[in-house]
């Protein structure tokens, strides 16, 4: 199991936005990060930034990130959110959300 930890900014504008999309993330977008083997998904969020996190229990998350990229119904939720977002500053080229560092883990 490989832990990912993401950040990326919300635009102040559209925060409540980006709630309320998240009170109904359609099932379809569910489904599609489940057989991305994508589980214990959350995203939290600190002022202007959002924080996520999930555990991957897959064997090549970049193909599986692929075929999600590909789906129809998350293209189409990515679509919703996309306009909420912003890259970090710390975000390298091309990178939408940055992917963070892990600098400690209690097990």
């Amino acid at each position: 199991m490989r832990r990912v930890a993401q950040v990326i900014r919300v635009r102040p504008d559209k925060i409540d936005e980006y709630r309320h999309l998240h009170l109904d993330v359609p099932e379809p977008v569910l489904r599609q990060l489940r057989r991305c083997h994508i589980a214990n998904y959350s995203i939290h969020l600190l002022g202007d930034r959002l924080f996520a996190y999930f555990e991957y229990h897959g064997d090549d998350l970049t193909a599986d990130l692929a075929v999600m990229t590909a789906d129809p119904a998350t293209q189409a939720w990515w679509r919703l959110t996309e306009p909420c977002q912003q890259p970090v500053e710390e975000a390298a080229p091309g990178e939408w959300w940055a992917s963070m560092e892990q600098v400690f883990l209690m097990e």
